[in-house]
């Protein structure tokens, strides 16, 4: 029997070329304080900064700029973005970017209003988030969803962890999604980003001991369909408005609340993941495409072999006359030749200069507290580690 789930998402998207001319329209309804929470000097100098600049000015709004943005946010920077906050009265925040801008913004609207200076008081808490400043979004690549979720990722480098935390506060009041903004994103970007949308609903649902909705079930089928089909579109031809479009609604609606209604497990994959972002460094979506194929192997029996099964034949068209085991094997094989040959990224943890000097400890913590990944095949220290060798 399916679980039961209560759904409200209150984001409001625009969506299109013209999305961003309700931009200060909106922002003014909620203050004319406007905290630009974004990384990098590439905004700049692709003329982003300008228009987006251009289009708040056409109301009243002072603007207030946080350019710390790093892949992997870190906590000490949120921490200063919350102190920028109270000092100037911030009213709203604006993330452009990907998703560590959002999840940047998220946390730093959080903490501007927490009763700590410490953003990473509010991810040990372990407490939804019930406060925040409003948050409005400019996505600038298609991958991680946060545009439309109630969560964020944050990285402390002084004990190598990478935590989330989430709530209703956090989710954004507003989008505004123009695929033309993501038409400059580098082919490797559109590739990371990609595979991360895919493994929203490979690694959160698609792949359930849970009973799911026949509805939900079919969606999760066409929506990884989706991102196979584009992704390498938009990866060989990056100005391919279809493309773009097709991706970044399909990043918004992986993480958006709705595919997960009535499934509860463990993200087996991200958790992992969490790990190689948290020592390395490294690229998320990128270590998703090396440890997703790894896992998928790892975790294929008799019983899970149907489910991986429904993906050769409802995602990749494999003949639905092939044997299931056979079926299972070959969606695995796709997946790697997905991400592996169309997408070009490295296969391989050897090739990132990775070793397996801490994949114990990192298998550790990537178990948590109770020793155990819960999710679609419960994974423990031991089996995590073997999932890391695998991709050596």
């Amino acid at each position: 029997m399916m679980n039961d789930f209560s759904f409200q998402n209150t984001t409001k998207v625009h969506f299109g070329k013209d999305a961003m001319s309700k931009l200060s329209s909106e922002l003014i309804r909620y203050g004319n304080r406007v905290l630009l929470v974004y990384g990098g000097s590439f905004l700049k100098q692709c003329g982003l900064y300008d228009r987006i600049v251009s289009e708040i000015k056409k109301e009243d709004i002072e603007i207030f700029d946080y350019d710390l943005v790093k892949p992997n946010p870190r906590h000490t920077d949120i921490n200063i973005g919350g102190q920028m906050c109270r000092e100037h009265n911030i009213q709203a925040v604006l993330a452009i970017g990907g998703g560590s801008a959002i999840d940047s913004a998220k946390a730093i609207a959080a903490l501007a209003l927490a009763d700590t200076d410490n953003c990473w008081d509010l991810v040990t808490a372990g407490k939804p988030i019930t406060k925040a400043l409003p948050i409005f979004t400019i996505p600038t690549m298609a991958s991680t969803g946060s545009e439309m979720d109630a969560s964020c990722v944050i990285s402390n480098l002084e004990t190598e962890e990478k935590k989330g935390y989430n709530g209703p506060a956090i989710r954004p009041t507003v989008t505004f999604d123009d695929p033309t903004n993501t038409f400059t994103v580098p082919a490797y970007q559109t590739a990371c980003g990609a595979v991360d949308i895919m493994s929203h609903t490979i690694d959160t649902k698609y792949f359930s001991k849970d009973d799911k909705m026949d509805m939900l079930y079919r969606m999760m089928d066409e929506h990884v369909k989706t991102v196979v089909k584009w992704a390498p579109v938009a990866y060989t031809d990056p100005a391919n408005y279809e493309a773009r479009a097709n991706l970044m609604w399909a990043a918004a609606w992986a993480l958006n609340s709705f595919m997960t209604c009535g499934v509860r497990q463990a993200t087996s994959v991200h958790a992992m993941e969490h790990e190689l972002s948290a020592v390395y460094d490294m690229v998320h979506g990128h270590g998703i495409a090396i440890l997703m194929p790894r896992w998928m192997r790892y975790i294929l029996n008799e019983e899970t072999a149907p489910q991986i099964a429904r993906m050769a034949y409802s995602v990749y068209d494999v003949d639905k006359n092939t044997p299931v085991m056979e079926a299972a094997e070959t969606a695995i094989e796709l997946t790697e030749k997905l991400c592996f040959e169309t997408l070009g990224l490295k296969s391989r943890l050897s090739e990132m200069n990775i070793d397996d000097s801490r994949f114990a400890e990192m298998a550790k913590n990537a178990c948590g507290r109770n020793g155990v990944i819960r999710g679609f095949v419960d994974l423990y220290p031991e089996d995590v580690e073997k999932i890391y060798r695998m991709c050596l």
